[in-house]
């Protein structure tokens, strides 16, 4: 069979990191950067903390806020992204948020909250990202999923569910869209010391390293090395990739 006809790679991808502001999305946009991306860090509150991402860059970049629940904030925050940069080429889901507690006790709204961000978020930004990586025949969309998603974690329920959502997704995604050029994975990293799991129980902390066959918390920048190998994979996709000591193995 002969392969497909894609686009070429551009020359400077324009890449979409949300979440950019946290302690992943700096290492990813850094990385990001190394490779030759211009990059857009998203944040949802910290502003600051994403101007402080984008100082850190040497390629042209731009920081832009909005709510990923919301399609309208999603669409609003592409036109700056186009507008500053470009479309984008590479689109990194990182933007998530936790909100832990056994389902029988726990808040609909919390729980729906997550799946929101979580889930239909990713949706929303490679709504308005695919069409552009499909007309030219070249994109990358990276979902950042999580080993919570793939084996089970007491009191996250929601986290779980959205992360296993994420998946099913990605791998969808890629059956639509590999043809065109446009592949379409998942990153899953292991523990690490972030803002998202800095307030776990040291109890919690110590159970994960210690059934890790390589015992200890991951950083972010060695996950971050990964993107080398998405922007480059053009036969991978539908994959999950997991940077997580061995922990989804156990």
């Amino acid at each position: 069979m002969s392969r497909e006809r894609t686009g070429a790679r551009p020359e400077q991808p324009v890449a979409l990191v949300t979440g950019g502001s946290g302690g992943l999305g700096q290492a990813l946009a850094m990385e990001l950067d190394a490779l030759g991306c211009r990059v857009a860090v998203h944040y949802n509150s910290s502003k600051d903390r994403a101007r402080a991402v984008a100082d850190k860059l040497t390629n042209d970049s731009v920081v832009i806020g909005g709510d990923v629940a919301s399609y309208e904030a999603v669409t609003e925050m592409y036109a700056a992204i186009r507008e500053a940069l470009g479309p984008v080429d590479v689109l990194v889901n990182n933007g998530a948020i936790r909100r832990d507690g056994l389902m029988a006790m726990q808040d609909p709204a919390d729980w729906r909250a997550v799946i929101e961000t979580n889930l239909i978020g990713p949706f929303h930004t490679a709504r308005v990202c695919v069409g552009h990586m499909l007309r030219q025949r070249w994109g990358r969309v990276i979902n950042i999923v999580s080993p919570s998603g793939i084996i089970a974690t007491a009191g996250q329920t929601a986290y779980g569910a959205s992360k296993s959502g994420v998946i099913g997704f990605t791998r969808t995604l890629a059956a639509e869209c590999g043809r065109r050029g446009v592949t379409v994975n998942a990153l899953s990293p292991g523990f690490m010391i972030t803002d998202m799991t800095k307030d776990l129980p040291d109890q919690v902390m110590n159970g994960i390293k210690e059934k890790a066959p390589i015992p200890r918390f991951g950083t972010t920048e060695e996950v971050a090395r990964s993107m080398a190998l998405f922007l480059d994979g053009d036969y991978m996709t539908g994959q999950v990739i997991s940077i997580d000591g061995g922990v989804s193995v156990t």
